[in-house]
């Protein structure tokens, strides 16, 4: 008899489930009937948090992100709460002092967080030096993350191959991660190139290994099935109604497939079922919000140009504006040729929307005649180091008469930023002077002020 590893599995429901299919919207107040129900299923953790559900809280709910954590903890007190932190990032666009990472990673691990996923999209690993401190610091779980990319249609090629994933996870592991997670935000990882990575880290890695992937490509399912098989210790899931499409596998079918056999996770299918039920309920507040320009299921472009989907509606709306929707195809191939001169970045927040934007302008106006204002920041090193070297042409025209200077840094990002918690301080004076308002304001000082003198009855 093969010996019993239930696989250990992260629900994703309430956060990266609705953030793929219903642009993040979803309420506390739709999440709390159903809060201890999800308590009592028995999964490894449940993220609730990160991503882009701080932004969409304070700009469009109107509720207050850190409220959202504190009352799920108490609904679900047996189950770990986890997040998705973007490194230096935080939940924000760019990259923030060390005294907004150490504060802000203070008060999650405060109000209920228990395992923090933190990934960089430039797989830089010296964007996680600050949060990895301060994670340890709290005394909770650092899950480091690798963003996973492609040149090829299948892992290999130069660059994205199996030694760069498990040389990196080294280096992260080393850095003092609990657990490795491998990213795939755009579903493009494969079954066999699955099997074959999680082999490769099992066989160099001490801590557990874990499987995030999408469902966009129609892969998602059989991935994680191979990766379990290879090894993997755990997977992400979400509930049946908020998964598939740009969302995640399906829990309930890796209930039935897995069980009896060493993997089993013992969850009980009629609980899931009922839960479900009021899922299913409720989508009907949300549904304005999901994609109904096609029936597939899954997005056959994504095996074909990888290009993530929440990318491809932003290009979309981009080329409206500027009334040249017939020229997607350009953006398309002009994408590629962006991302080569950027030294191949993993296409995700915010490197995704610095490439479609670029290569957009490319397209409109000709090939860098306008360079937006990330460009050239990205040229000067303020979002880490890319996988491989930049085209020096290109980064010589970004940084002609940059503000900051024509020579790019080599050093981390953060060690660049001055202190930023005094003016967000300031700036909150008689407003608020907690910890919790602060970071809004610190991350977001347009959006995040408007939502906090909304919250206090100022103007």
């Amino acid at each position: 008899m093969a010996e019993k590893k239930p696989v250990r599995i992260t629900d994703l429901t309430f956060r990266d489930g609705h953030q793929s299919l219903f642009a993040t919207r979803m309420k506390t107040e739709d999440m709390l009937p159903v809060a201890e129900k999800m308590d009592s299923i028995g999964f490894y953790s449940m993220e609730v948090w990160g991503g882009a559900t701080f932004d969409v809280m304070t700009r469009f709910l109107n509720e207050d992100p850190w409220e959202r954590v504190k009352i799920l903890k108490e609904k679900m007190p047996n189950t770990k709460l986890q997040m998705l932190l973007r490194g230096q990032n935080l939940v924000g666009y760019r990259n923030y002092a060390d005294d907004v990472v150490e504060a802000f990673v203070e008060k999650a691990a405060e109000v209920g967080i228990d395992i923090f996923r933190v990934f960089d999209a430039l797989n830089d690993e010296r964007n996680f030096i600050a949060a990895f401190k301060a994670i340890k610091k709290s005394g909770k779980h650092i899950q480091g993350s690798l963003s996973y990319s492609l040149t090829e249609k299948k892992l290999g090629g130069p660059i994205f191959n199996i030694d760069y994933f498990v040389e990196k996870a080294k280096i992260i592991e080393n850095m003092g991660a609990d657990s490795f997670c491998i990213k795939d935000m755009a579903g493009i990882i494969s079954p066999y190139d699955a099997y074959e990575l999680v082999s490769a880290l099992k066989a160099n890695l001490k801590i557990p290994v874990h499987l995030h992937t999408h469902y966009t490509s129609g892969m998602a399912s059989m991935s994680c099935l191979k990766a379990i098989e290879a090894g993997a210790d755990g997977i992400d899931t979400c509930l049946a109604p908020f998964a598939l499409r740009s969302s995640h596998p399906a829990v309930e079918p890796f209930v039935v497939t897995l069980k009896d056999t060493p993997n089993d996770p013992k969850f009980d299918l009629e609980r899931i079922a009922e839960i479900d039920e009021y899922l299913e309920s409720i989508i009907p507040k949300y549904m304005s919000f999901a994609d109904t320009t096609r029936f597939a299921v899954i997005d056959i472009g994504v095996l074909m140009h990888q290009i993530p989907g929440g990318m491809i509606s932003n290009l979309v709306s981009q080329l409206k504006q500027a009334k040249a929707l017939h020229r997607l195809k350009e953006v398309y191939e002009e994408i590629a040729e962006t991302r080569k001169d950027l030294g191949f970045p993993p296409l995700v927040t915010p490197t995704s929307q610095i490439v479609g934007v670029q290569a957009v302008f490319n397209v409109i106006a000709g090939r860098y005649k306008m360079i937006s204002k990330e460009v050239k920041d990205y040229f000067y090193g303020l979002y880490g180091k890319p996988p491989v070297s930049v085209n020096e042409e290109t980064s010589k025209k970004a940084l002609k008469g940059y503000e900051k200077g024509e020579t790019p840094i080599t050093s981390r990002p953060g060690d660049t930023l001055e202190p930023e918690l005094p003016k967000a301080r300031e700036a909150l004076k008689g407003i608020s002077d907690t910890m919790e308002d602060i970071l809004i304001y610190a991350l977001y000082p347009m959006t995040g002020l408007a939502f906090l003198k909304k919250k206090y009855g100022i103007q």
